[in-house]
């Protein structure tokens, strides 16, 4: 079957989450609301989605398919199929495995038979000791059915000789590296964990006399639950009939919060630690307009995700704020065959540009990044064709250098514009009158860290800004990636 395009219109040049997870435990038809979060998650995974359900006279029933979750997880028959009060969903992109060739073999949730009954667990994130984990499972014996490095997590929970299944999970979980956000069920329980960094997002909401767990506080939203908290740094709730229990299972660490999830990865009606990520991103315009002030007669998004960035620059320089660019709310898949032709014109299937606005116009674009470069160079030219006098670019993150190993699909470094040019480089590169990115102690700044960045104890991951891995990844490092302390 044809596969969906990502919803953001520029799926080869942006960065992209690797998924969202969602899960519910003491309310009927559970599978149900785990399909309207997963809905609201789509955009951390639109290849494909799974659900696993149990019902005590069914038992654990699963369902895996590719595409987006309105189109494969709205039959009432396929709904049937998955009965019972508890439930997980997981929506991906394939950073790991088959990157940009998902198997079904690779979908999640993954589920496991053991000694003492079935579990099923569904992974955000990213393990960075995979490989080394799954040469040694092999060795032992071990039988891998996928190519995700998510599977080894339930092949180490059999390993264990630990005495319940939450104890076998932290077992295993204690010889993973890297950055995961986990939500996983028995036959009678809803379990969430965090790596101790808490790299990637968890939280916890009521609906009734049940609960849920998910990526982000919109899937709660979308099925009218409450938000009670976010799941620790380091945190393992296990959730039943009788309640909810918090382990901690890890030696403590200093938290280190994907700062990219402020910036693009969330939904702007999402809420971060204890803030509305449109505030955020509203207000890291407003320090952008600080850093890197310029005259002109408009400030236009690049739609949707540099809309409150926008605003924000908007807001702080007085410049009036334009829909310039006008995206196509309906472009989802391909609708003819993508002839080389067709995709020279892909930009303009999804975006065009407000010609009557724009002409004459010293026109500030704002995007929340710039990864290889290609997309802005497009809009760039739009705009120039409509007319513009000037074209200046604003961006809400600073220089994408790195990339990143726990959970998001980057580029190769050399691939990534400015892991090898200048800022000056770029602006000649892209063809435009003025580029500016927000510094990092701008971006801390703006996500409410006053001082700004602690250079000897950074408060987030922004490996992917500096080039600082809280976390070594091994097998990258193995596979010949170079550290920026070894440049």
């Amino acid at each position: 079957m044809p596969r969906p395009l990502p919803s953001h219109p520029f799926d080869d040049d942006k960065l992209r989450e690797e998924c969202g997870v969602f899960g519910v435990i003491g309310v009927a038809d559970a599978a149900n609301f785990v399909a309207l979060g997963l809905h609201a998650l789509q955009h951390r995974g639109q290849e494909a989605g799974g659900i696993v359900s149990h019902d005590v006279q069914a038992g654990f029933q699963s369902a895996r398919r590719f595409g987006y979750v309105r189109d494969t997880f709205t039959s009432a028959s396929l709904m049937e199929t998955l009965p019972g009060p508890l439930a997980i969903g997981h929506v991906r992109y394939s950073t790991a495995g088959s990157k940009g060739q998902t198997a079904i073999r690779d979908v999640q949730p993954f589920f496991g038979e053991f000694a003492m009954g079935g579990a099923a667990i569904a992974h955000n994130g990213n393990i960075t000791n995979a490989d080394a984990l799954r040469r040694e499972l092999i060795e032992r014996g071990s039988i891998f059915q996928s190519s995700s490095d998510s599977e080894c997590i339930i092949h180490l929970m059999a390993r264990s000789l630990q005495r319940t299944i939450p104890e076998r999970m932290e077992d295993a979980l204690r010889r993973v590296e890297g950055a995961f956000s986990i939500v996983a069920m028995t036959r009678t329980k809803l379990i969430g964990v965090r790596d101790p960094l808490g790299v990637r997002p968890l939280v916890l909401g009521q609906l009734g006399d049940g609960h849920v767990l998910a990526s982000e506080t919109c899937a709660l939203d979308i099925i009218g639950a409450e938000f009670i908290r976010e799941i620790e740094p380091g945190e393992m709730v296990v959730i039943n009939a009788d309640g909810i229990e918090s382990h901690r299972p890890f030696r403590p660490k200093r938290p280190r919060f994907c700062i990219f999830e402020h910036v693009y990865f969330s939904r702007p009606d999402s809420i971060l630690g204890g803030r509305s990520v449109y505030e955020t991103r509203e207000a890291i315009g407003r320090e952008l307009a600080k850093e890197a002030p310029v005259e002109a007669d408009l400030v236009c998004p690049v739609p949707d995700s540099g809309t409150p960035a926008a605003i924000g620059y908007s807001l702080q320089s007085g410049i009036p704020y334009a829909m310039g660019i006008i995206r196509n709310q309906y472009m989802g898949r391909t609708f003819i065959e993508p002839t080389e032709q067709i995709r020279n014109m892909g930009v303009r299937l999804k975006l065009n540009v407000n010609r009557a606005l724009i002409r004459g116009k010293r026109v500030i674009l704002v995007d929340d990044s710039v990864v290889r470069g290609t997309t802005s160079q497009k809009i760039k030219e739009m705009i120039l064709d409509a007319g513009a006098a000037e074209v200046h670019f604003r961006i809400a993150s600073p220089p994408t250098a790195w990339p990143c190993f726990y959970g998001v699909d980057t580029p190769n470094r050399d691939k990534l514009l400015a892991a090898t040019m200048s800022e000056e480089e770029m602006r000649t590169h892209l063809g435009v009158d003025s580029l500016r990115f927000i510094s990092l102690d701008g971006l801390y700044r703006a996500v409410g860290e006053a001082a700004g960045r602690n250079p000897d104890e950074p408060q987030y991951c922004d490996a992917c800004f500096s080039g600082e891995y809280p976390v070594e990844p091994a097998d990258m490092i193995e596979k010949g990636f170079r550290l920026k302390a070894a440049e």
